[in-house]
C-alpha cells in the first residue's frame, strides 16, 4: 500500500534498496546530500550532483530534466550517514522558470527496485523558491524511514547547501550549474518526451507513441530556444507527447499527399504511467488542468478587455469639448469595437482548446476502467471483481460555466486519505441567496434538479449518493478486501440501503438507537488501535482472529442524531486516525443540525471532503482556483446497474470463503 505523505509526515521503509522517482513541471536538477545525525555535511564529497553523480550508495542523473530516477542503496552508505536528503533545484542555465510556484507541483515517489510504490509526496505550497529539500531518508533505531520535508529556498542551491553546514556552498553551487549546462549541451533530444515539446531529429521522425495535438493553424509560432537551448513549454508536465515528423524526414513531391490541417485525433492513455490505468488517470488530470488554464486565460483576456474599454471611454470623455458630437461617438464606437475584437479573439482561442479537449474526452471516456467510468458506461455490464484495487475511483463530474457540456471525471486516489461528507442540508446551497441559480438539466436518482429540491428530496438524493459511492468502492476492490458498516440510529435510511442489504454487501442491518451507535464505534476504534499497534511493531500476524483486516467504510446517516459527547469524540478519532489503517468515514448530514456543538465539530467538517447530492459549485482546482460545479456519480433513473454489480459481487463472495 502506497503511503501518501504530507509535509512533516514519515513512513517506515521495509527495504534498503530503493528508487526515488521525481516528476516536475519543468527541467530540474536532482541531487542527494549525505548528512550526519544532525544533517550536517562533511564536505563536497557528501553531495551527489550532475557533476559527480556517483557517491557510495547513491547515483543521481547527470542532466536536468522534468523526470528523474535516483538509485539509493542504504546498506552501502557509510555508518556516519544518518540522513539522505533529496534536493531539487531550478538550474539557471537550462530552466526559464523563476520559481517552483510557476509550474506544476513537483512529486516524489519512493519505490522498490521492481517499481513497487512505497511512499509518495507532492510538494505543494511553493512560490519563489528555486531550490527545495524534497524528502529525506533517515536512520531511526537501526531502521530507515522516509520523511516528507518540502523545505524551499528562495536563494537557491547556495542557501540550501549552506543551511546544511557546507562552507564551500557557493563554489559547489557554481560547479553544479556548470555541470548542468554542459550536460544539457551534450543531451540528444528524445523522440518521445513526457510532458515536454522537443523537436525530433530526422532519424527519429517516426514517433514511438500516440501523436499529440500540434498547435492550431492560427496559433503563434513557437518561441525561439532560450540561450541554454531549452524551449519553454506550458503543457501539462505528466502528459506524454510525441513530436510531429520533421520536414526533413519525408521529402515532399508533387504526388505527396498533404497532411490535413488541424489537431491530430487524440487517443486514450496519452500520458505518462506504468500501466494503462495510471496513464488514463494522468490523462484525465491533464485534461482537468488544461481546461482550468484555458478558461483562466479566457477570463483574464475578457477582464483585460473590460478594463481597457473603461480606460478608453474615460479618455474619450476626459475633455469636455469632446463629450458630444460625431467625434465622441466615433471614439466610443471604436473603443467598443476593439473590446469586441479582443473578446472574440479570446473566445476563438478558448473554443480551439475546447474542441481539442472535447475530442479527447470523447475517446477517453469510453476507455475508462469501471472504477473511473460513469455508471451508464458499458464496462459495468461486464464487470468482474478485480485482483487488486485501482489507484483511484470516480466520485462525480466537474464542469465550468463556460463549458457546460464538457465534464471532467473527478477521480480521487485510493486509499482514501480523507473522509467524505455528503451535505444533505438545504441551507448550505447557494439557491437560498440566489433563487435564479441554474441546476443541471438531468435526472439525479429519483428527482429532477431543474429547481431547488425540498429537504425530503435532498435527503433521499444524499442517501442515493452514499449508496452509489459505497457500491463503487466495493466493486473497485477485490472481494473480501472492503466491507461496509452503517450507523442509522433512527432507522430512516432503510429504503435507500435495501440494495446493500439484499445483496449481502451490508452484512446486517444497522443497530438502532444510541446503543447501536456506541457498539459500532467501539468496535471500529478497537480495530484501529490494534492495527496501529501491529503496524508499529511489525506484528500483523499477531492480530486477534476476530479483527477484520479488510478496509472498512462507515456510513453515518443523520449525524449527530443518536450521538452523545463521547460518541462525537469517537467519531472525530476515527476521522483522524482511521484512514491510515483502512477505516474510512462517509457522513450523510446537515451541518446546521450540529450547531449545538459550536466550534467543537469544526475540525471534523474541515477534515472531510464535501460532496453534494445535487450540482453545486463548491470545489476549487489546485492551479488557478476556479469554482467548479460538482455533480455526483449516480446511475441513470430506473437503471438496475448498481444492484446488478452488487449481485455479481455477492455471487463471488461464498466462493472466496472456501
Amino acid at each position: 500500500m502506497t503511503a501518501e505523505l504530507v509535509r512533516g509526515q514519515n513512513h517506515p521503509l521495509d527495504r534498503t534498496r530503493v528508487e526515488i522517482r521525481i516528476s516536475a513541471g519543468g527541467p530540474v536538477m536532482a541531487g542527494v546530500t549525505l548528512g550526519d545525525d544532525q544533517g550536517r555535511l562533511s564536505g563536497t564529497d557528501a553531495v551527489a550532483h550532475p557533476g559527480a553523480p556517483c557517491r557510495t550508495g547513491v547515483e543521481v542523473p547527470r542532466q536536468a530534466a522534468s523526470e528523474h530516477r535516483i538509485a539509493v542503496d542504504l546498506d552501502a552508505v557509510a555508518d556516519t550517514v544518518h540522513r539522505v536528503s533529496v534536493l531539487l533545484a531550478l538550474p539557471a542555465t537550462v530552466s526559464s522558470l523563476t520559481g517552483f510556484g510557476a509550474a506544476a507541483a513537483p512529486r516524489v515517489a519512493v519505490t522498490g527496485l521492481d517499481g513497487t510504490p512505497l511512499a509518495g509526496y507532492t510538494i505543494t505550497g511553493l512560490g519563489a523558491e528555486t531550490a527545495v529539500v524534497a524528502v529525506e531518508l533517515y536512520r531511526r533505531q537501526d531502521a530507515w524511514k522516509v520523511r516528507a520535508v518540502g523545505q524551499g529556498y528562495a536563494d537557491g542551491l547556495v542557501a540550501m547547501l549552506r543551511d546544511q553546514g557546507l562552507p564551500q556552498a557557493a563554489e559547489l553551487a557554481a560547479e553544479i550549474e556548470e555541470a548542468v549546462g554542459l550536460g544539457h549541451a551534450r543531451a540528444v533530444p528524445s523522440p518521445v518526451a513526457a510532458g515536454r515539446a522537443e523537436q525530433p531529429t530526422a532519424a527519429s521522425a517516426a514517433p514511438e507513441g500516440p501523436a499529440p495535438a500540434p498547435p492550431a493553424p492560427d496559433a503563434p509560432a513557437p518561441a525561439a530556444p532560450a540561450p541554454g537551448g531549452e524551449r519553454v513549454d506550458y503543457r501539462h508536465p505528466r502528459r506524454r507527447t510525441a513530436p510531429a515528423p520533421s520536414p526533413a524526414a519525408a521529402p515532399e513531391g508533387p504526388d505527396t499527399p498533404q497532411a490535413p490541417d488541424g489537431p491530430h485525433t487524440p487517443v486514450p492513455g496519452d500520458a505518462a504511467g506504468w500501466s494503462m490505468d495510471e496513464r488514463l488517470y494522468n490523462q484525465v488530470w491533464g485534461m482537468f488542468e488544461d481546461l482550468a488554464r484555458s478558461v483562466a486565460a479566457y477570463r483574464s483576456a475578457c477582464s483585460f478587455a473590460e478594463s481597457r474599454l473603461e480606460q478608453e471611454l474615460d479618455q474619450a470623455l476626459a475633455d469636455p469639448r469632446n463629450r458630444l458630437g460625431s467625434a465622441a461617438d466615433a471614439a466610443r464606437a471604436a473603443a467598443r469595437d476593439r473590446h469586441a475584437a479582443l473578446v472574440t479573439q479570446a473566445r476563438a482561442a478558448l473554443d480551439r482548446d475546447l474542441a481539442q479537449l472535447t475530442a479527447e474526452s470523447e475517446v477517453v471516456e469510453p476507455a475508462l476502467p469501471p472504477a473511473f467510468a460513469r455508471w451508464e458506461s458499458p464496462v459495468w455490464q461486464g464487470h468482474h471483481a478485480p485482483q487488486e484495487p485501482p489507484m483511484a475511483v470516480r466520485l462525480g463530474d466537474l464542469h465550468l460555466p463556460e463549458v457546460l457540456d464538457l465534464r471532467i471525471p473527478m477521480l480521487v486516489r485510493l486509499p482514501l486519505e480523507r473522509g467524505l461528507w455528503i451535505d444533505s442540508g438545504p441551507s448550505s446551497y447557494a439557491w437560498q441567496a440566489d433563487p435564479g441559480r441554474e441546476f443541471g438539466r438531468r435526472e439525479l436518482g429519483s428527482a429532477l434538479t431543474e429547481g431547488p429540491p425540498d429537504e425530503a428530496v435532498l435527503g433521499r438524493l444524499a442517501l442515493d449518493t452514499a449508496v452509489a459511492v459505497a457500491a463503487r468502492l466495493l466493486a473497485a476492490h477485490p472481494v473480501g478486501d472492503f466491507a461496509l458498516q452503517v450507523i442509522d440510529p433512527g432507522g430512516t435510511a432503510a429504503p435507500a440501503l435495501a440494495p446493500l442489504l439484499e445483496t449481502g454487501a451490508l452484512r446486517e442491518p444497522p443497530a438502532p438507537g444510541a446503543q447501536g451507535v456506541a457498539r459500532t464505534l467501539e468496535a471500529l476504534i478497537r480495530r484501529v488501535d490494534l492495527v496501529q499497534m501491529a503496524v508499529r511493531n511489525r506484528a500483523a500476524d499477531s492480530l486477534p482472529p476476530d479483527v477484520d483486516t479488510a478496509q472498512q467504510l462507515l456510513i453515518v446517516h443523520d449525524f449527530p442524531h443518536g450521538f452523545d459527547d463521547r460518541a462525537v469524540n469517537q467519531l472525530r478519532y476515527l476521522a483522524d486516525e482511521g484512514p491510515a489503517v483502512g477505516v474510512h468515514l462517509l457522513i450523510v448530514a446537515d451541518r446546521a443540525q450540529s450547531q449545538e456543538y459550536g466550534p467543537v465539530l469544526d475540525p471534523l467538517w474541515r477534515s472531510l471532503l464535501r460532496l453534494t447530492p445535487v450540482p453545486d459549485a463548491h470545489l476549487a482546482d489546485p492551479w488557478v482556483g476556479h469554482a467548479w460545479t460538482y455533480e455526483p456519480a449516480l446511475a441513470p433513473q430506473g437503471s438496475p446497474i448498481v444492484r446488478q454489480v452488487l449481485t455479481r459481487l455477492a455471487q463471488l463472495r461464498p466462493a472466496e470463503r472456501h
